[in-house]
């Protein structure tokens, strides 16, 4: 191999602990930035989506910015192995900020959903090159402990930013739950800038535009196909339109691959064990995972007449589940050097939680969901934690980026797809149970449905359109569970390869 044949990569110089502990804190704090992102409007969609919007939207607040996400994670991970993790960091808080401020002055649900993309596009990017920043600070050995840390920020998120956004709804408006990420937003982009080594060279290699394109139509299209369906049906002309674009965009895309000289996510590593099971299973983690995220407060706030705020703090346990097991399984790879039985185990334990909650309904205790979604929490965790450095592990070092950025990517389309599938389950059911049950003068029918409405229907009419909403989230959590109990099938596949000491 000649000099000029030579890959060049970004050359970080290893900074001392101190440095490491301090570039850690950053890298948390920004993870957690980024990630509030996509589960503080989640306690806030009812009373948004009534006030711009039908209930038939209520999806797309969170689908447009998983599939924007899904979209920018890989394009995010190839640019920092490329250019270097603090300068995509940066660019990608940048971006997050506009998105924020786009949506925080929207006057109508398309502006939101606008929005919603370009957050999800320095989001999507933030997530995976925080995570990737840790390969470059740590020796695999010890990469297990800190993504275990991470995989707890990222826990934390998920309870905070639905409290914060249900307590912002309730005192100053929805609005303002954008708002809130502007000061966060100046103060991570601060100190990565002090934290982060920079790189002392450079790439000169191009990017690989025209496949970040296609794998853009590619995913964009698999997320949008059941939405689509849901409105014109699986034969019709728009559904078998993209079904047609996912085919040539995929023919497309692994055409230009092989040809690229820096492709932006090499077929390659589709050969490597690792890269394929973690990916397939955090594929379908992610279906269950913003299923539950998504359709639980909303539950709550319709069947249990919660607060916004209150329905948040349900998922303060999925949250203590998801730290305790995140951090436990990330010592347990820094102790052993091993981790292929614990995505099996986590994700068994996620099938029971999502089979628990098809059973909930208007009778269920409060006590019984917390209780579920400890369990919902427990299963998650692990596979955050061992996902990330298991492929960290197992692929090329010049890789580490787009393979650190696959696992984010693929849990992001599990959750897009998931969440447009049972959000055309959702609609259609709760259509079919409650078409007879509303009365006439409720003025724009079942999509203008709000839990005020609902509470204010005689007493009768309220239990049958309860009832009818618990109906409806039923087949969700079912099929949830299906796809966890696939998951832990898959797990098993995994071949382990040892983490090494340095």
């Amino acid at each position: 191999m000649s000099l000029a044949e030579v890959p060049t990569i970004p050359v970080i110089e290893r900074p001392d602990p101190a440095a490491v502990r301090l570039a850690l804190m950053a890298i948390a704090a920004t993870l957690l930035f980024a990630s509030l992102g996509q589960t503080i409007v989640s306690t806030a969609m009812p009373i948004m989506v009534a006030d711009l919007g039908g209930m038939e939207n209520i999806t797309w607040v969170i689908t447009a910015y998983l599939l924007a996400s899904t979209i920018g994670a890989p394009v995010a991970g190839k640019l920092s192995d490329l250019y270097g993790r603090k300068i995509v960091l940066q660019g990608g808080i940048l971006i997050f900020v506009v998105g924020s401020v786009i949506c925080g002055t929207a006057g109508t649900m398309n502006t939101v959903i606008a929005g919603r993309v370009v957050q999800g596009l320095g989001g999507g990017g933030l997530i995976v090159t925080c995570m990737t920043a840790v390969g470059d600070l740590m020796p695999p050995r010890e990469r297990g402990k800190a993504q275990g840390f991470l995989g707890a920020a990222f826990g934390v998120s998920t309870v905070i930013g639905p409290l914060l956004g249900g307590a912002i709804v309730e005192s100053i408006g929805w609005h303002w739950i954008f708002f809130v990420n502007l000061p966060v937003g100046v103060v991570a982009f601060v100190v990565l800038n002090r934290a982060l080594p920079t790189p002392v060279a450079r790439s000169q290699k191009k990017v690989d535009y025209l496949g970040a394109l296609l794998l853009a139509v590619l995913l964009g299209s698999v997320v949008l196909i059941p939405n689509v369906a849901g409105s014109f049906g699986w034969g019709g002309g728009q559904t078998l339109g993209l079904v047609l674009g996912v085919v040539l965009a995929l023919i497309g895309f692994v055409l230009t691959e092989r040809r690229a000289e820096e492709p932006i996510l090499p077929l390659s590593l589709f050969r490597n064990n690792t890269f394929l099971v973690v990916n397939v299973v955090g594929f379908l983690v992610g279906m269950g995972m913003f299923g539950t995220i998504t359709f639980l407060p909303l539950f709550l706030q319709m069947v249990k007449e919660v607060s916004p705020t209150v329905s948040g703090l349900f998922l303060v346990p999925m949250m203590g589940g998801l730290i305790l097991s995140s951090m436990v399984a990330g010592r347990i790879m820094s102790a052993t050097g091993r981790y292929k039985l614990m995505p099996t185990l986590s994700t068994g334990v996620l099938a029971l939680a999502l089979l628990a909650m098809s059973r909930l309904d208007a009778g269920s205790a409060l006590w019984v969901i917390g209780a579920v979604m400890v369990m919902v929490g427990l299963g998650l965790g692990p596979v955050f934690a061992v996902g990330v450095a298991a492929i960290q592990n197992a692929v090329p070092p010049t890789m580490m980026g787009v393979g650190t950025a696959s696992t984010n990517m693929f849990r992001l389309i599990g959750g897009s797809f998931g969440t447009a599938v049972f959000g055309a389950m959702f609609s259609a059911g709760l259509m079919r149970n409650l078409a007879d049950t509303l009365p006439g003068e409720v003025s724009g029918g079942i999509g203008a449905l709000g839990a005020s409405m609902v509470h204010a229907l005689p007493a009768e009419t309220q239990a049958r359109v309860l009832d009818g909403f618990s109906d409806a989230l039923h087949p969700i959590f079912w099929a949830a569970a299906v796809a966890a109990l696939v998951a832990c099938v898959a797990s098993t596949l995994l071949r382990e390869e040892p983490l090494a000491e340095a």
